[in-house]
């Protein structure tokens, strides 16, 4: 059985993945949607007729529900088609104004937990023709104050993703990065609880669809990384030839 999995499905990014998977990947049999959020998946699996949706609750920074994912992988024995790691959050704020829980939270599920994802989901993907999607941001390309923790986060996304690219390009198997700016989904819903986003952010925010839609493109192709839009492909080459160190002074 050829599937997808999908980690924070309930919302912004991981929903609009499991959309368009369902309608772009005809060999795929099955969708594992994850998330803690199970009346919205519950919700999206009524949505979705073409394709099977598998609920699986889930949060990925549990230990119990890592080993129910991994059992499930043990039964099953699936051929995992493509993995996208969405599972996310953010808080943007200075350092020491957020509460040490979200700071170390945005660690555990941002790096952490995406990596334990992607170690536990090798053994099941195909040689040749499957495929990783770890969703990254804009804000890996240099570092973010106020948006130090969750920049970093995402530099190592970022990082690890380009790697794994490489290395595991004798099985066939490509990673991508999925780069984009500020995207119109309830992530700021969240990051802005204690303090607001910074007004030009909000004016260069993208679709969720065409984020996605582009991602998956560029996932076929096996490009490492993914940045939709003019103005953020204009910061990645910016970052590109000046330091960081220069370029931060420009950041509130």
């Amino acid at each position: 059985m050829k599937i997808a999995v999908v980690t924070g499905a309930s919302s912004g990014m991981g929903r609009e993945f499991v959309k368009q998977i369902s309608m772009k990947y005809r060999t795929i049999e099955e969708i594992w949607v994850l998330s803690r959020r199970v009346s919205r998946l519950e919700q999206l699996k009524e949505e979705i007729t073409n394709v099977n949706i598998r609920v699986i609750p889930c949060d990925v920074t549990k230990e119990e529900d890592i080993e129910t994912y991994k059992k499930l992988l043990e039964e099953h024995k699936p051929s995992i088609r493509l993995l996208v790691n969405s599972a996310g959050f953010g808080m943007i704020g200075h350092f020491g104004d957020v509460p040490e829980k979200e700071t170390v939270g945005m660690c555990d599920l941002n790096c952490t937990a995406l990596t334990r994802f992607t170690y536990i989901s090798l053994p099941y993907m195909i040689d040749g023709c499957s495929n990783i999607i770890n969703f990254a941001s804009a804000a890996a390309f240099l570092p973010q104050p106020s948006f130090a923790v969750y920049a970093a986060t995402k530099s190592y996304v970022l990082s690890l993703s380009i790697a794994l690219n490489k290395e595991l390009l004798s099985r066939g198997i490509a990673v991508t990065a999925v780069c984009p700016g500020p995207v119109e989904t309830e992530f700021f819903d969240v990051a802005e609880r204690y303090h607001e986003v910074k007004m030009y952010k909000k004016m260069f925010r993208a679709k969720a669809s065409k984020v996605v839609e582009l991602a998956l493109i560029d996932a076929y192709h096996q490009k490492p990384v993914s940045v939709y839009g003019l103005s953020m492909n204009g910061l990645r080459l910016l970052t590109n030839v000046f330091p960081p160190e220069f370029l931060v002074k420009f950041i509130g």
